[in-house]
């Protein structure tokens, strides 16, 4: 009985997981299959190998590793916080088939993981530090050059930038760039061209 009611709460903490947080902030549909293919699946395995006598630690290992190498070897890009998405329904569906721990603990654990990611993933928290990578229209050889252009471009302190390709036929710089927007500008999103049309 206990096992069935900790089947009912992975199902309800991954579905607010998924259409609860993920979905409403990222809108990504393809995901959501994902999500919820990986929560169950490994429900499944965990849950059949814990009834068998293959060892659940064997399982567990196996099914992890697996989803390691899905999110290692897929086709579409994702960003870091749809890859915590990946491991948070994992670990929920890993949880729900763990029938030697206590419901409390389990459900409690469940909900700590819903929780924090509510939380980390949340708009407001370090809402105005952002990432974006541009081309800039000039050859920037300048380290400090580079930085003080980029400040003015985007009216932001700039707080990392990585130079992924520098070309000097063309005069163009592919940069990586970590900034943060000045409290004014928290309300809009920094409109900022593909390509900038300043030159040095």
């Amino acid at each position: 009985m206990s096992q069935l009611v900790l089947f009912a709460i992975d199902i309800c903490a991954v579905v607010l997981l998924v259409f609860g947080l993920y979905f409403p902030r990222h809108r990504r549909r393809d995901l959501v299959v994902a999500y919820l293919g990986v929560n169950v699946g490994v429900l499944a395995v965990a849950s059949a190998l814990s009834a068998s006598n293959v060892g659940a630690g064997l399982g567990l290992g196996l099914a992890l590793f697996g989803v390691l190498s899905i999110i290692r070897l897929r086709s579409t890009e994702l960003d870091q916080h749809e890859v915590a998405y990946y491991f948070s329904a994992l670990a929920l569906g890993i949880l729900g088939a763990l029938s030697t721990t206590s419901l409390v603990l389990s459900g409690g654990l469940m909900a700590l993981i819903v929780t924090v990611m509510f939380l980390g993933d949340h708009r407001r928290l370090l809402r105005n530090y952002r990432h974006q990578i541009l081309v800039l229209d000039s050859a920037f050889t300048d380290h400090v050059m580079l930085v003080a252009h980029l400040e003015q471009l985007l009216d932001a302190r700039v707080h990392s930038v990585t130079v992924q390709r520098l070309d000097m036929v063309n005069e163009t710089t592919v940069v990586d760039v970590r900034f943060a927007v000045s409290k004014r500008n928290l309300t809009t999103e920094p409109a900022v061209p593909a390509h900038t049309g300043a030159r040095r």
